[in-house]
């Protein structure tokens, strides 16, 4: 089988680069890879209205509250047992973590519509937009009220559709192990 050899052109910009949805979207699924939640990994992406990044978080253990001490689980007779009453949810962590004085009017990439306590720090904290990419949960109570108080306050959300499937972080595009290994360039020795 014959190798497909794409030459690229180096005197033109690049078109296959992804647009700023992709790239907060990607950030938000990135974040969520640091979750350890066995069951749902989410992250969050908060973006100003300048498309720079002013908060990111994941779901997870409060800081300080061991993860190995504290449970994972979904059902337990005693819901003191279970994940829920313990779990921060990525919005509410992207909010807390935000590297700027404020998050008035951005907007906030999520990868599942947010709960109903998450809608309320969303609200509070001044975002505008919620972009979303599942609403798996939308016959909940809890997504239900989220977007009846988003319409309320006035909070714009739409879902995102991704234009590709994967987007592929391959660490060696940059060849950064053949960059190290290179034989160093002899300096000029002074007189």
């Amino acid at each position: 089988m014959a190798e497909v050899s794409f030459k690229r052109d180096l005197n033109s910009k690049r078109t296959s680069y992804i647009d700023w949805d992709e790239y907060f979207m990607a950030i938000a699924f990135l974040s969520a890879k640091r979750s350890k939640d066995p069951c749902t990994q989410v992250g969050a992406c908060i973006v100003n209205n300048d498309k720079r990044i002013v908060g990111i978080g994941y779901n997870g253990m409060p800081m300080r509250c061991d993860d190995d001490e504290f449970p994972w689980g979904k059902s337990s007779r005693n819901s003191l047992d279970t994940k829920y009453l313990y779990v921060c949810h990525a919005e509410i962590n992207a909010v807390l973590n935000k590297n700027s004085s404020d998050v008035k009017d951005c907007t906030i990439y999520v990868a599942l519509f947010p709960c109903n306590e998450c809608a309320k720090v969303i609200i509070q904290s001044g975002i505008k937009t919620v972009i979303y990419m599942s609403d798996k949960n939308a016959h909940k109570v809890e997504t239900i009220a989220a977007k009846k108080m988003f319409d309320a306050a006035d909070i714009k959300y739409r879902q995102y559709i991704p234009k590709n499937q994967k987007i592929e972080i391959n660490f060696s595009d940059i060849n950064w192990n053949e960059m190290s290994q290179l034989p160093q360039t002899p300096t000029k020795q002074g007189d």
